[in-house]
């Protein structure tokens, strides 16, 4: 599997507008909007950093996967997201070694990325996105 740059970091917040004070305020990151994203409960928020981002996660639900997250563990760290020019061709491969994945298929994530998660059981705890953009 070919990965070609970490695309971006997730945090996981309690309130984007609270959280976006750190990254834009002390870190003088520039705040490049948000989008939520109704499939999975969840509005995101994005701070480029380079050819990467730093992407903050607010549920939108209390049942929502962020909100579990939020719950679970607080505020913080939530997963990686690396890019992988085919979304299909990585997933297949993982698939091919046995790796236990969350998605399947991929689905429909922020910004239209094609994107799929692997199990924190198969990656040693970290939640781990793939990510193709177009």
């Amino acid at each position: 599997m070919q990965v070609l740059k970490i695309d971006h970091l997730g945090i996981a917040v309690d309130s984007i507008d609270q959280g976006k004070n750190f990254w834009t305020d002390v870190l003088g990151l520039e705040f490049a909007g948000d989008e939520t994203v109704d499939e999975q409960k969840v509005t995101t928020a994005f701070f480029p950093v380079g050819e990467s981002e730093v992407e903050l996660l607010e549920s939108t639900a209390p049942d929502g996967p962020v909100a579990k997250f939020i719950e679970k563990k607080g505020q913080g760290f939530q997963h990686v997201a690396f890019r992988v020019p085919n979304i299909d061709e990585a997933l297949a491969e993982l698939k091919a070694k046995n790796i236990r994945l969350i998605d399947e298929q991929p689905r429909i994530g922020a910004g239209g990325a094609r994107i799929a998660f692997l199990h924190p059981k198969a990656t040693g705890g970290i939640l781990v996105e793939l990510c193709e953009r177009s």
